[in-house]
Protein backbone atom coordinates (compact mmCIF):
# COMPACT_ATOMS: atom_id res chain seq x y z
CA UNK A 1 0.00 0.00 0.00
CA UNK A 2 1.32 3.65 -0.81
CA UNK A 3 0.93 6.44 1.94
CA UNK A 4 -2.21 7.58 0.32
CA UNK A 5 -3.92 4.30 0.95
CA UNK A 6 -3.06 4.04 3.79
CA UNK A 7 -3.73 7.70 5.00
CA UNK A 8 -7.52 6.59 3.16
CA UNK A 9 -7.88 3.63 4.86
CA UNK A 10 -7.30 5.23 8.31
CA UNK A 11 -9.43 7.86 7.58
CA UNK A 12 -12.06 5.43 6.03
CA UNK A 13 -11.89 3.75 9.78
CA UNK A 14 -11.87 6.84 11.45
CA UNK A 15 -14.98 8.08 10.46
CA UNK A 16 -16.70 4.71 10.27
CA UNK A 17 -15.76 3.97 14.14
CA UNK A 18 -16.63 7.78 15.28
CA UNK A 19 -20.14 7.73 13.33
CA UNK A 20 -21.20 4.36 14.81
CA UNK A 21 -20.32 6.11 18.04
CA UNK A 22 -22.31 9.30 17.78
CA UNK A 23 -24.79 8.43 15.11
CA UNK A 24 -27.16 6.95 18.34
CA UNK A 25 -27.25 10.34 20.09
CA UNK A 26 -27.68 12.49 17.00
CA UNK A 27 -30.91 9.46 16.29
CA UNK A 28 -31.73 9.49 19.99
CA UNK A 29 -32.37 12.66 21.72
CA UNK A 30 -32.69 13.39 25.27
CA UNK A 31 -35.80 14.97 24.85
CA UNK A 32 -37.33 12.02 22.40
CA UNK A 33 -38.69 9.25 23.80
CA UNK A 34 -36.48 5.84 22.84
CA UNK A 35 -38.45 3.76 20.80
CA UNK A 36 -39.59 0.35 22.81
CA UNK A 37 -38.33 -1.98 19.65
CA UNK A 38 -34.40 -0.44 20.42
CA UNK A 39 -35.21 -0.75 24.32
CA UNK A 40 -36.33 -4.60 23.49
CA UNK A 41 -33.05 -4.78 21.73
CA UNK A 42 -31.55 -3.49 24.69
CA UNK A 43 -32.96 -5.83 26.92
CA UNK A 44 -32.49 -8.84 25.46
CA UNK A 45 -29.76 -8.57 22.50
CA UNK A 46 -26.54 -9.02 25.64
CA UNK A 47 -28.41 -12.56 26.50
CA UNK A 48 -28.95 -13.68 22.84
CA UNK A 49 -24.82 -12.66 22.12
CA UNK A 50 -23.99 -14.70 25.62
CA UNK A 51 -26.26 -17.74 24.31
CA UNK A 52 -24.50 -17.45 20.40
CA UNK A 53 -21.10 -17.36 22.23
CA UNK A 54 -21.49 -20.26 24.11
CA UNK A 55 -22.63 -22.46 21.17
CA UNK A 56 -19.57 -20.64 19.26
CA UNK A 57 -17.22 -21.99 21.77
CA UNK A 58 -18.53 -25.56 22.00
CA UNK A 59 -18.90 -25.82 18.00
CA UNK A 60 -15.44 -27.97 18.15
CA UNK A 61 -15.56 -30.04 21.35
CA UNK A 62 -15.53 -33.54 21.05
CA UNK A 63 -16.64 -35.61 23.84
CA UNK A 64 -14.97 -38.82 22.73
CA UNK A 65 -11.44 -37.53 22.42
CA UNK A 66 -8.80 -35.79 24.57
CA UNK A 67 -10.31 -34.81 27.85
CA UNK A 68 -13.82 -34.97 26.81
CA UNK A 69 -15.32 -31.48 27.46
CA UNK A 70 -13.97 -31.49 30.82
CA UNK A 71 -12.38 -27.79 30.58
CA UNK A 72 -14.94 -26.29 28.56
CA UNK A 73 -17.64 -28.38 31.46
CA UNK A 74 -16.03 -26.31 34.15
CA UNK A 75 -15.54 -22.91 32.48
CA UNK A 76 -19.47 -22.93 31.58
CA UNK A 77 -19.66 -23.47 35.41
CA UNK A 78 -17.70 -21.39 36.36
CA UNK A 79 -19.05 -18.49 34.21
CA UNK A 80 -22.86 -19.70 35.13
CA UNK A 81 -21.90 -19.58 39.08
CA UNK A 82 -19.83 -15.90 38.49
CA UNK A 83 -22.92 -14.70 36.58
CA UNK A 84 -25.66 -16.05 39.30
CA UNK A 85 -23.22 -14.29 42.23
CA UNK A 86 -22.34 -10.62 40.73
CA UNK A 87 -24.88 -10.19 37.46
CA UNK A 88 -21.86 -8.86 35.58
CA UNK A 89 -22.32 -10.51 31.75
CA UNK A 90 -18.32 -8.81 31.12
CA UNK A 91 -16.94 -10.26 34.36
CA UNK A 92 -18.43 -13.36 33.87
CA UNK A 93 -17.27 -13.70 30.05
CA UNK A 94 -13.60 -12.61 31.41
CA UNK A 95 -13.99 -15.16 34.37
CA UNK A 96 -15.27 -18.25 32.46
CA UNK A 97 -12.32 -17.58 29.77
CA UNK A 98 -9.58 -16.97 32.21
CA UNK A 99 -10.98 -20.70 33.99
CA UNK A 100 -10.82 -21.86 30.62
CA UNK A 101 -7.24 -20.83 29.83
CA UNK A 102 -5.79 -21.83 33.38
CA UNK A 103 -7.26 -25.30 33.05
CA UNK A 104 -5.97 -25.82 29.34
CA UNK A 105 -2.24 -24.16 30.34
CA UNK A 106 -1.37 -26.55 33.42
CA UNK A 107 -3.92 -29.81 33.29
CA UNK A 108 -3.64 -30.37 29.25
Amino acid sequence: MTLLQQMITIGLCVVGTMSTRFLPFLIFRENRKTPDFVQYLGKFLPSAVFGMLVVYCLRDVSLLQGNHGLFEFLSILATGALHLWKRQMLLSIAGGTICYMILLQFFA
